[in-house]
């Protein structure tokens, strides 16, 4: 059936080429049907608002600047939802670390293996200047390419003996002893450490305007658009919600 929006049809052929944009939607066509639906609407709202409509684009950016005027969210407003949501604004331990690994091997080799791995944990010990490059020469783990650098993590996302070790070491040191794991042998170097706890309200005030006042725009496009869905004339497709 065809669809027309106040008088203006949308063809198979707009369809059609809108689908690609939407693939990764639950339902691309009618995802892609809403979209043409809406721009539509739109470009209609602008023409009779009097806007240049030879730039559809343009001429819809105008309407919306026009309709959906939005103030920043204030200060007090920031901190209302600050307090009323701290679960949102907390932080859990976390450790910026690198490490050198080295395979397990079996028989002979196993602790051929595990003596070279202990002597490269005294050469860094003696030497943490030199981690890096060691890592660059003997780990077997991706990582060593970096220098052994496995960036930021947190609790809950390495192995358990690895993550004690972290998290139980000093920044700026290295593991006294070798960890083993189920990957290997590994030397860890912590190079920061930062505990849980909430997340001061100066840190994320900013962020947390942005945040809301993005927010707020949303909801005012959403009115704007059920509204001017609700006083269409639309056949051939039943709208849902904007």
């Amino acid at each position: 059936m065809t669809i027309i929006v106040n008088g203006v049809e949308i063809s198979e052929d707009m369809i059609a080429s809108q689908l690609e944009h939407y693939a990764d939607t639950p339902s691309p066509r009618d995802t892609a049907i809403q979209q043409l639906v809406l721009h539509t609407l739109l470009v209609q709202q602008a023409k009779s608002e009097g806007l240049d409509v030879s730039d559809e684009q343009q001429a819809i950016q105008a309407l919306l600047d026009q309709k959906l005027e939005v103030q920043p969210i204030d200060e007090a407003s920031c901190r209302e939802f600050y307090e009323r949501y701290p679960e949102r604004f907390s932080a859990g331990e976390n450790a910026v670390a690198s490490h050198i690994l080295l395979p397990k091997g079996e028989g002979l080799e196993a602790s051929l293996i595990k003596a070279k791995a202990e002597g490269i944990l005294a050469e860094v010990q003696a030497s943490p200047s030199s981690f890096a490059a060691l890592a660059q020469e003997h780990s077997t783990c991706p990582s060593g390419k970096q220098g052994g650098s496995l960036g930021q993590f947190g609790r809950g996302q390495m192995v358990p003996e690895f993550e004690q070790a972290v998290f139980s070491t000093e920044a700026g040191q290295i593991t006294p002893h070798l960890v083993e794991t189920q990957f290997g042998y590994h030397i860890i170097q912590v190079n920061e450490r930062a505990d849980g706890g909430k997340i001061g309200f100066d840190e994320v005030k900013e962020r947390l305007q942005h945040y809301l006042t993005d927010m707020a725009f949303n909801q005012a496009m959403h009115e704007y658009l059920n509204m001017l869905v609700s006083g269409a004339e639309i056949s051939g497709y039943q709208m849902t919600a904007a």
